[in-house]
């Protein structure tokens, strides 16, 4: 892989496979440590479930929750070459009926999952917006407001760390931060 950054599955299903990168400088991949971490923290493995990577850029994160035990990720990209890119890691897998790629922004992809008929509350949110767009509070409101989570879920937010959250947003509560260089995933859980 020329000019990118290396990205690989972790573990689980498909463990150890190398994934692509978005070209150009436009997004930030979740760092393998970060990714890592993540899991880490949430228990590392899933028993079925839902998921909702509202930013996908690489897919990299929906596709490691799938890998890990998640029945099924929604992915929201409205950017040409991360949706190309996405769809090149998602066929990586060999499973792609995993994996819904909706090809628009967060403001109509939530719509978009509110209205589907075989959609499922999410359990697992992991939202990492590019920072100049920092709309998680409003993000979070629209999940509760539009039904899309199921009780007990939880919402990542991979942010810049001099981003401040509120220990609460509506009915989520935030009950874990950790920072890793210039990057701070705050961890909300639905209740």
């Amino acid at each position: 892989m020329k000019g990118g950054t290396q990205m690989r599955i972790i573990s689980g299903e498909f463990g150890g496979r190398h994934l692509r990168a978005v070209p150009g400088k436009n997004t930030r991949p979740t760092t393998d440590k970060i990714k890592e971490s993540l899991f880490n923290i949430l228990g590392g493995y899933f028993d079925g479930g839902v998921m909702l990577d509202m930013y996908a850029g690489s897919g990299g994160v929906a596709i490691e929750a799938v890998s890990r035990g998640m029945d099924h990720a929604f992915l929201f990209e409205n950017n040409r070459q991360a949706i190309q890119t996405i769809e090149q890691n998602i066929e990586i897998t060999k499973s792609p009926e995993q994996f819904t790629l909706l090809k628009q922004n967060v403001k109509h992809g939530l719509k978009t999952l509110a209205t589907r008929e075989d959609f499922e509350p999410v359990s697992l949110v992991f939202m990492d917006p590019p920072y100049r767009l920092q709309e998680i509070i409003n993000d979070i409101e629209q999940l509760e407001k539009l039904s899309l989570v199921a009780e007990d879920a939880v919402v990542v937010a991979e942010v810049d760390k001099a981003v401040q959250l509120p220990e609460k947003i509506g009915r989520f509560t935030q009950w874990k931060r950790v920072e890793y260089g210039i990057t701070a995933l705050i961890f909300f859980e639905f209740e």
